[in-house]
């Protein structure tokens, strides 16, 4: 699925989503962050994130705030930046 970020610095991009109903947070792809300039910020604490097959991904250390908008759905929100494996976006639905 395509969506379009607005990104903090006044950017827009359109990105590559997976939307998953089971993920518990939204994650933006490292390499996209470091290839667009995407800005980011440390958080206070870390947490481990593991693949579909119970590997370990890594931890998370950093999030990028983003606004995300996808038809005429909008959402402000603070992405987890980790390794995605060539989809852009992770996108948890509750």
């Amino acid at each position: 699925m395509q969506a379009n970020i607005k990104i903090k610095n006044g950017k827009e991009l359109k990105v590559k989503v997976l939307v998953d109903s089971g993920y518990t947070h939204t994650e933006i792809d490292e390499q996209l962050v470091k290839d667009k300039r995407i800005p980011t910020k440390s958080i206070d604490f870390s947490f481990e994130v593991f693949n579909a097959n119970r590997t370990k991904n890594r931890e998370v250390t950093k999030v990028a705030p983003l606004e995300i908008e996808i038809n005429r759905y909008k959402e402000t929100l603070e992405a987890a930046v980790m390794d995605l494996d060539g989809t852009n976006i992770f996108l948890g639905h509750d």
